[in-house]
């Protein structure tokens, strides 16, 4: 009798994840540890990239105080996540397409959102949603995961008119186990569309640990699924994002189709600031461990070695976020306050002919 060798299926399973390390350029003690992947981006620009990080901080911290005064209606703590957001932001252009999440207000107002306008969108007021017809971003998206479908048909219609223009968005690990994640890179890598999609593991959806989602051992390789590259890079690692997230959207542009990039980060506070308490869920251990990690840390411990930072630099700037913080929400706070009509008006086009009769009931009950 002939001896048959059965097929290795775990050791294949291993070969295929050795595919998927995490890069890493600037580590927790601030040194670079991959110079051959070094970004280049100038002092100013490196310095600047660390201001907007300190600003996002800042606008979490007190927009975490505005939740638990009751002064916005809802609210996604970010704190922990500033590389992971503002670093891939600046790698693209001001005329790629954003498509974001709901924890992504910080990126949408680098591009250009007014301040105002995002707490106007976290109170659920209409002028929150109402965005220039140049400002080329949707709002943020709370249907976990459905803005990869809409990125997908966006760089669709990009490709079809042949625009130089790539579009990116974003979700979270609980988003990349949604049926709509993989829909969304599955149309965009068939047709081979100018999107990077961008994963920020934050370690939990909600009170979910990634772990429990998926048994992929990244999540950057269920790009392998749409044949279109996975890259997993470290989330609190500022260099490292904007490397890769530059590097994508080189490829994209170029005509070669998506790219998912999962960024290996962690938010410190709750998923929401709606009642969600993380010590249900989550070992008190593990904040020690993702602080040490923590993106302002090693930007600030490398920006000060190479002698462009200092502690009172950063404390002015820290006083003037938190005024311009403060005129935004008074901006917000002195906005119109918003009618039932008002609302029904704008949720359709054409409104039906039963919107029509709740339109004209409001506005006679408010007194038009």
């Amino acid at each position: 009798m002939i001896n048959k060798k059965k097929f290795d299926f775990a050791a294949h399973l291993k070969s295929v994840e050795e595919n998927y390390q995490m890069i890493q350029i600037l580590n927790e003690k601030g040194d670079i540890v991959n110079s051959d992947l070094v970004p280049d981006l100038s002092n100013e620009e490196l310095v600047q990239l660390f201001k907007d990080m300190l600003w996002s901080r800042a606008l979490n911290d007190r927009s975490v105080i505005l939740a638990r005064q009751g002064r916005l209606g809802f609210f996604g703590p970010s704190a922990g996540q500033e590389a992971s957001q503002l670093a891939s932001c600046l790698a693209f252009d001001k005329n790629d397409y954003l498509l974001p999440g709901y924890r992504d207000i910080p990126i949408l107002v680098k591009r250009g959102l007014p301040l105002y306008k995002a707490f106007l969108w976290s109170k659920g007021h209409v002028e929150g949603g109402m965005y220039p017809e140049d400002f080329l971003s949707t709002t943020p998206e709370i249907i976990i995961g459905a803005q990869y479908i809409k990125a997908a048909g966006v760089g669709l219609g990009f490709k079809k008119r042949g625009k130089k223009q790539v579009v990116f968005t974003y979700t979270g690990d609980g988003g990349s186990s949604q049926g709509d994640f993989y829909e969304g890179i599955n149309v965009a890598g068939a047709f081979k569309v100018p999107v990077v999609f961008i994963v920020q593991n934050n370690q939990y959806a909600i009170s979910t640990p990634w772990r429990k989602q998926t048994a992929a051992n990244t999540l950057a390789q269920k790009a392998a699924a749409a044949g279109i590259p996975g890259v997993l890079v470290d989330g609190m690692d500022p260099l490292a994002v904007y490397a890769i997230a530059k590097a994508a959207r080189d490829w994209a542009l170029a005509g070669n189709g998506p790219i998912l990039i999962e960024t290996f980060t962690s938010r410190f506070q709750p998923h929401s600031m709606s009642g969600d308490d993380p010590k249900l869920y989550r070992d008190e251990d593990s904040y020690a461990e993702w602080e040490g990690k923590d993106p302002m840390i090693r930007m600030r411990t490398y920006l000060t070695k190479k002698g462009l930072w200092n502690q009172d630099q950063e404390e002015g700037l820290i006083k003037q976020f938190d005024q311009q913080i403060q005129e935004a929400v008074k901006k917000a706070d002195d906005a119109p306050k918003q009618k039932i009509s008002q609302l029904l008006e704008l949720m359709f086009e054409e409104p039906t002919q039963v919107l029509k009769e709740q339109i004209e009931s409001y506005k006679k009950k408010e007194g038009e």
